[in-house]
């Protein structure tokens, strides 16, 4: 098994999956990396620690997932001017974004030739790096942004198109920088960054029992799979367990919601190809379920609903009938609007072909989540690394193969229907009993885990436990990390007018990436 081969040095870490936890080198962080990559490894995440205060040390941590489960890279770096530490961008593309930003944050720098500055944005100096322990969150700095080193395409006709940060439309920020020829796409830089929200230095001035209320406001379209992978996290620290019904009423929560974003981006992709009227419909679908949540759940949003511990309310008395009516008549509706997506030849030509990113790529560029299994990549942490009350449930795993607009809308049309089987399952077979346990105050110097499979694809939460119930720190993670890069290869071959549309169909976040 892959763990065996990296030897015995690895302790348990605390997490809502198998997960262990070993120390290497600056050489053993690049060789057994390259080692799990070759066995089927992916990077999860990747996050920078300030522990001078203790033992006069950097660290930098890598989180990997395999068949097995989780592991989890420990390397020291002794105090310097600038630590550094080998690049993994090499082995896991996807690695490059992580490290630029650590560098920003903590001023640990990876052995990468690209030292553009991520998250900063000129909004503090360059010598200046937040997550260490000196650093002053009161001190107040000028904004001083310089031009940013956009790599050009040179040649024939080749021209610049300059889009965002600011946009249009009511949406976050983030700007895209097209190489084109005509309206051909030659190559897509991204530049994001600009919702960065300092959310890691404000976990640490909250208490433990409190920390929940942030992770669900990391990204809002995600905000019961954050809460409950930070619930998660804190939950394995202090050893406790959630109770059953507790944990049936967190997947249905979680399901609703991967529902909602489902509905909510069919309408959107419709409207994107000029089909208005499926945008009218799934968004009354989509607003149908929000209230539904209200009667069942006691918000349109469920950022209060889960707990460390367990949920916040049972369901109503009549919420089980009231539940599986919706469930028939989302489904009803969802079936007749599919017919209608799959027959529209103006929706077909403008979805298929287009944004096309294949297997081969996607598993080489760290594809995950929704836009992974969109392309082939068989991966969903309900089917494959079940944690309660998924290992009951047993998921079905949704893929396609095209990897074209076309799969990723089919992705969801048929996550709806998988989500709506789990959400009858769910109420159907619902067990009784508490729906909170007591969660004590974790012991200090404690790190964990959480990971959940939301509707985007797996978010992490780093939980490392403080004196006195305290936070020490808490690295949060949101799939999109993985996804944007993503986008840059899509995109090439398309012309122009097609990017919002390829965009929408990966729907990736802005907030959840920028923290």
């Amino acid at each position: 098994m892959t763990l065996d081969l990296l030897g015995q040095a690895m302790k348990e870490l605390p997490s809502n999956l198998p997960c262990k936890c070993t120390k290497v080198g600056a050489v053993r962080w690049h060789t057994d990396a390259e080692m799990l990559r070759a066995a089927g490894g992916r990077l999860l995440t990747l996050w920078g620690a300030d522990d001078r205060d203790r033992d006069g040390r950097f660290r930098i941590y890598a989180a990997f997932l395999l068949k097995e489960g989780v592991v989890v890279f420990e390397h020291e770096m002794e105090h310097g001017e600038e630590p550094t530490y080998p690049s993994l961008a090499e082995i896991f593309p996807c690695a490059l974004h992580m490290e630029r930003a650590v560098h920003d944050l903590l001023g640990i720098a990876s052995m990468e030739p690209d030292h553009r500055g991520w998250l900063r944005h000129g909004g503090w100096p360059r010598t200046a790096f937040p997550l260490r322990r000196e650093f002053d969150g009161d001190q107040q700095f000028s904004i001083n942004s310089q031009p940013y080193a956009f790599v050009q395409v040179e040649g024939d006709g080749v021209h610049e198109i300059a889009v965002g940060p600011v946009h249009a439309g009511t949406i976050e920020p983030g700007h895209f920088r097209f190489s084109v020829v005509g309206e051909k796409v030659l190559r897509l830089e991204e530049r994001l960054g600009y919702t960065h929200k300092g959310v890691s230095k404000r976990f640490e001035e909250m208490p433990q029992k409190e920390g929940h209320r942030l992770a669900a406001r990391l990204s809002g379209d995600s905000a019961v799979a954050f809460s409950w992978a930070y619930c998660a996290a804190l939950e394995a620290i202090t050893q406790i367990s959630c109770p059953p019904r507790a944990a049936n009423l967190r997947a249905l929560a979680l399901e609703h919601e991967r529902l909602a974003n489902h509905l909510g981006d069919l309408g959107a992709l419709g409207n994107d190809a000029g089909f208005a009227f499926g945008l009218t419909q799934f968004s009354r679908m989509k607003e149908v379920l929000l209230r539904t949540n209200v009667a069942a759940f006691g918000a349109r949003y469920l950022f209060e609903f889960i707990q460390p511990g367990g949920v916040a309310t049972n369901l109503p008395e009549n919420a089980n009938r009231l539940l599986l009516e919706h469930y028939l008549v989302l489904e009803e509706g969802v079936s007749c609007l599919r017919a209608i997506y799959d027959n529209h030849a103006g929706l077909q030509d403008r979805f298929r072909e287009a944004g096309i990113l294949k297997q081969e790529l996607a598993e080489k560029l760290g594809a995950i989540g929704l836009a992974g299994r969109a392309s082939g990549v068989p991966l969903d942490l309900r089917v494959d690394h079940p944690w309660s009350p998924y290992d009951v449930l047993k998921p079905n795993l949704v893929t396609q193969s095209t990897g074209d607009v076309a799969a990723r809308v089919q992705v969801r049309f048929d996550e709806i229907f998988e989500s709506l089987r789990l959400c009858r399952m769910l109420i159907e077979d619902s067990v009784s009993g508490p729906i909170q346990a007591d969660c004590p105050l974790a012991e200090p110097d404690r790190l964990g885990l959480g990971l959940i499979e939301a509707w985007r694809g797996p978010v992490l939460i780093a939980l490392e436990s403080g004196p006195g119930g305290t936070i020490r720190r808490c690295h949060a993670h949101d799939p999109s990390w993985q996804n944007w890069p993503l986008l840059e290869y899509a995109i090439l071959g398309n012309i122009v007018p097609d990017f919002p549309l390829i965009n929408k169909s990966f729907n990736l976040s802005y907030s959840g990436h920028d923290g």
